[in-house]
């Protein structure tokens, strides 16, 4: 027998093999990209909006203080445009007038929530911040408000709660006996207390370290859901498997903390009596109880973590950051700290403690609390949302489905509606008497129905720790120090650290 080698066409084959694969990775490549930039092509009657970078679109011109991006855009695409975030096609509303007809005149219409990605890996668009518009999230929004209520502002004996943390609170800032401190920690603490009065039906003590530990993920977090790596994936689901970007670091912080949160309600959850609920998880379990039997029940144990996860950062968030901004805001400007002084002086006559009732008679505090959560814009762009069907807004057409982002910055800087918006100024929420005036064009807490469910309870935190803090201390930065104002970038815009001497009030003296 003759053996006949042929290693010449083995060469060819090998080569012809590698070619082959060449061709059809860049044939894959070349359908991947039409395909994206088919998605990238505005639908008739759109609206108009910023010309995207093809493949990734305008995702670059939202790394950098996006609200006030969008708000120049609207100055010369108008009110309502549009963006394309890596061939999400996304709607931006501007100004009170088109945020009023969109979220109120039309609230059924832009009250659902986009599929995003990153939601669907986060929460799988259960628990209730992130759920669809429908069964579900009636059912998780009725539960909560109803145990806000319940386990909250309707209780009788809640405001002396709040009043015994914000002491809790002024006694550790008086422990730094008028030194220099960053009060980011003792403020976040004392504000998600309260919050998990209703949640847990107690506190954590301000050395818990676990809790500590998950509330900085959780702020964490906040920052990075809205980075450049977030957007990123949202657009482009297939870099989960990148071994490099934030959005990693967002997924392994979102599994400690449901984690975290798994031990906490299994251990608040001990010596639950069916129906009668001492807190938000009990009225959670009974729910899940009751409806076991049905198979479209949108309650379960993993919703009951999201939801729980959700609660703790909006009850937190929010209230702490206006916080954290009015005490800069107070040492920045001693004349308005003075004025504030002063009207508590006049209304807690031998320093007795502020109550709800006292709000009436200090119409320059509310004022100062309403200008620092109109001029800092704790949340500039809200929560995204999404369209529950066709529309019109002014003139364009809006398909089901497509993202809607509702910049509320927008709304508190419309020079229709506000002189001077860039000015810090209290004043302008007093009539000529002195008394608290009401703006319309005022939405931090947004609106319609997605409007924030805890609005009450913060405005009643927001006020009575303000007023206990500012009843005891005089607030100033350490000698030769101003921070800076420029805010931390993410879903709220946050102070950057700083420190400040709260001095009590007989001493006036900042000891560093």
């Amino acid at each position: 027998m003759v053996s006949i080698k042929c290693p010449s066409l083995v060469r060819v084959s090998s080569g012809q093999a590698v070619l082959g694969l060449s061709c059809l990775a860049v044939s894959l490549l070349s359908f991947l990209l039409i395909r994206q930039l088919v998605k990238q092509r505005r639908p008739p009657g759109f609206p108009p909006g910023p010309s995207p970078i093809p493949v990734i679109g305008n995702i670059l011109s939202l790394v950098t203080e996006p609200h006030v991006f969008l708000k120049k855009q609207s100055e010369v695409h108008g009110q309502i445009f549009s963006l394309d975030l890596g061939g999400i096609l996304t709607v931006v509303v501007n100004g009170f007038d088109c945020v009023r007809e969109c979220l109120y005149n039309q609230g059924e219409v832009f009250c659902d929530r986009p599929s995003l990605p990153l939601f669907k890996k986060m929460t799988k668009m259960g628990g209730l911040l992130n759920c669809k518009f429908g069964k579900s999230w009636t059912e998780h929004r009725k539960l909560a408000c109803n145990s806000f209520r319940h386990f909250g502002s309707r209780q009788k004996q809640f405001e002396r709660k709040i009043t015994e943390e914000c002491m809790f609170f002024v006694d550790a800032i008086d422990e730094h006996k008028g030194k220099p401190f960053n009060p980011k920690h003792l403020v976040t603490n004392a504000v998600s207390n309260i919050t998990n009065l209703i949640i847990f039906g107690q506190r954590f003590t301000y050395d818990d370290s676990n809790f500590q530990h998950m509330i900085e993920i959780f702020s964490e977090n906040v920052e990075l859901a809205v980075s450049s790596w977030a957007f990123l994936y949202n657009a482009f689901p297939w870099i989960e498997y990148v071994p490099f970007g934030k959005h990693k670091k967002l997924f392994r912080n979102a599994a400690e903390v449901y984690d975290f949160l798994h031990q906490v309600i299994e251990g608040f959850s001990q010596g639950r009596v069916p129906y009668e609920p001492r807190h938000y998880v009990d009225a959670y379990l009974d729910e899940l109880e009751h409806n076991a039997s049905d198979p479209l029940c949108s309650f379960s144990y993993e919703n009951l973590i999201y939801s729980v996860g959700e609660l703790i950062i909006a009850g937190t968030e929010t209230t702490t950051n206006t916080l954290r901004w009015a005490m800069l805001y107070m040492a920045l400007y001693p004349n308005i700290q003075e004025r504030v002084h002063r009207e508590i002086d006049s209304v807690l006559e031998n320093g007795r403690t502020a109550t709800l009732e006292d709000k009436l008679k200090m119409p320059y505090v509310e004022a100062v609390l309403h200008e620092v959560l109109r001029f800092c814009n704790i949340v500039p762009l809200g929560i995204f949302r999404a369209t529950s069907q066709d529309t019109q807004v002014n003139g364009y057409s809006i398909p089901k489905g497509t993202m809607v982002i509702t910049n509320l910055y927008s709304v508190h800087f419309d020079e229709k509606y506000w002189n001077d918006p860039g000015v810090f100024l209290p004043q302008r929420f007093l009539d000529g008497n002195g008394n608290f005036l009401r703006h319309d064009a005022f939405l931090p807490f947004s609106l319609g129905r997605r409007q924030c469910l805890g609005e009450q309870l913060a405005k009643m935190e927001m006020f009575l720790f303000f007023t206990t803090l500012m009843q005891r201390f005089h607030l100033q930065f350490p000698p030769g120090t101003i921070p800076t104002v420029t805010p931390k970038l993410g879903m709220t815009l946050q102070p950057k650290p700083y420190s400040i001497c709260a001095v009590r009030r007989q001493q006036k003296q900042c000891y560093t």
